[in-house]
């Protein structure tokens, strides 16, 4: 098993993506995490995932478990404007233009622009991002 942890704000949007019954007045399942690629190596394909917010806290929590369905090395290269932004993974460009804004739902953002915020905020833009993109299924 593999576990990972987020931040509070994306607990609901995962909350929603394990569950097997979407509502409509739900949030945006989120059902993939984009990492960087570290020491420790990251989940595979069919292993079960440990989802927590807050881990090495006394707040920790446990969000749910998940299991692994892909994992892909992934590029974001952020362009001044959203248009000139591309997602590749595993060397493929797959996401331009009008589908960022649904990558960035399926990562538990609102919208492009959420996720550009939440990513300066975090990473900051002005280098590619160069990491791992691991989706889940509900158990």
């Amino acid at each position: 098993m593999v576990a990972y942890s987020f931040k509070k704000r994306f607990v609901e949007p995962i909350r929603v993506g394990l569950s097997r019954i979407t509502l409509s007045f739900d949030c945006p399942p989120k059902r993939q995490t984009i990492r960087a690629i570290g020491k420790r190596r990251h989940a595979r394909p069919g292993e079960t995932l440990q989802l927590y917010t807050a881990m090495r806290t006394k707040q920790c929590e446990k969000i749910g478990d998940a299991r692994c369905t892909e994992v892909g090395e992934i590029v974001i290269a952020f362009g001044k404007r959203p248009n000139n932004t591309i997602i590749s993974i595993d060397g493929a460009a797959r996401y331009t233009g009008p589908a960022l804004h649904a990558f960035a739902q399926n990562d538990g953002f609102v919208d492009w622009d959420d996720m550009v915020r939440f990513w300066e905020a975090e990473h900051g833009t002005s280098a590619a991002f160069k990491g791992v993109l691991i989706q889940w299924e509900p158990l």
